[in-house]
């Protein structure tokens, strides 16, 4: 039985935080760094005069107090039913005028949380990522970067089949992770998907207050006519904002979820987006194991990286990696880069700027003999 495996990071299917889509890079940089500190102050058990300053600060700088349809905030914060004196902040004045004062001593003097501001894709967007999923046709598909499961359903049905006329998946699953942006790890599949184990409560072992993964590595366990199938779907932390220890820690958690996967079965891979090249310590330590990388198999023939312009192995983000006994099964190996707008890729004839591309991913495939 030949099956094709692909992993695809789809930068969401319908709503993106509109701070990704800022085309600053700098710009998107400095609204993460401040989502970040926001984030962190927010969880203090006590909040002190600086930090109610600093609070303040950055709720009057994204205007994430308001709701604005025509003009949403970069950052938004949700308060749940904020009654009389339960609030984080009150606010006084209006338009550019208005003030912002932090009422509340500490977190567990009010209920809610800091999140990013999103807005709707355009429909080419979301129609090119679908091409993407359609062309590459593959009967078990890691997808990363997206929103939650129902969304993952609504894209199945409504635009690969509704949309682009494309037969949906039977299956699909997604457990929500870590990331507070609403990016996860999900999967789609044409063979029933018999069991699922999350990680999302593992903790770093050099900071054992905080949770190891930044979205999951969960185990998608696939039922094939032989021996079953486990994937482990990985988004490892990103370069933003950079911590290379805590990509390490992950890679090794990975590296021991991989072993004890070993033990149920011999089909073991990992796959996603590791978010560093081949040479970086998170990926040697996967390749220490007896993984491989499916993009060094003699039958891959394409481009070198899988992220932008795709030219340099330093553009290498995502990856397939297979354990030995199904390494003599690869019959090919291929990377679908029609959904990028980048300089030297061949686009699709739909995709004709960065804001409609499907991704600044490709989708990485290979076809195994099972």
């Amino acid at each position: 039985m030949s099956i094709r495996i692909a992993t695809f990071n789809m930068e969401n299917l319908f709503r993106r935080p509109t701070a990704f889509r800022l085309s600053n890079p700098a710009e998107r940089e400095d609204v993460l760094g401040d989502f970040a500190k926001l984030v962190t102050l927010l969880d203090l058990p006590v909040y002190q005069d600086a930090d109610k300053a600093e609070i303040a600060r950055l709720i009057t700088k994204y205007r994430a107090f308001g709701i604005d349809p025509q003009n949403p905030p970069l950052i938004f914060i949700n308060q749940s039913r904020p009654g009389k004196g339960s609030g984080l902040f009150k606010t006084s004045g209006s338009g550019k005028n208005t003030t912002v004062e932090v009422t509340a001593k500490g977190r567990a003097a009010w209920a809610g949380w800091a999140e990013l501001g999103q807005d709707d894709l355009d429909l080419d967007t979301v129609r090119n990522t679908g091409r993407v999923v359609s062309e590459v046709d593959a009967d078990i598909l890691l997808t990363v970067e997206v929103e939650d499961r129902l969304a993952l359903e609504r894209f199945n049905t409504q635009v690969l089949e509704g949309a682009l006329g494309r037969r949906p998946y039977p299956y699909n699953l997604l457990i929500d992770g870590n990331d507070p942006r609403g990016i996860d790890v999900g999967i789609l599949s044409r063979h029933p998907i018999t069991s699922v184990r999350t990680h999302v409560f593992d903790t770093n072992p050099e900071r054992p207050d905080q949770r190891l993964f930044s979205r999951d590595c969960p185990e998608f366990e696939i039922q094939l006519d032989g021996s079953p199938l486990v994937i482990l779907g990985n988004h490892l932390k990103s370069k933003s904002h950079d911590d290379p220890e805590l990509r390490l820690a992950q890679a090794r958690r990975v590296v021991e979820i991989y072993r004890a996967a070993l033990e149920r079965t011999p089909h073991v891979m990992v796959a996603g987006d590791l978010n560093d090249d081949p040479n970086s310590a998170p990926v040697v330590e996967l390749g220490e194991t007896d993984l491989r990388d499916v993009m060094t198999h003699h039958a891959y023939r394409g481009l070198p990286g899988t992220h932008g312009d795709c030219k340099s192995e330093r553009d290498k983000l995502d990856y397939l990696l297979l354990p030995p006994p199904l390494w003599p099964e690869v019959q090919h190996v291929g990377l679908e880069t029609r959904g990028l707008f980048a300089e030297g890729i061949k686009s699709f004839d739909t995709v004709t700027s960065k804001g409609n591309a499907a991704s600044d991913h490709a989708a990485l495939f290979v076809d195994l003999d099972l």
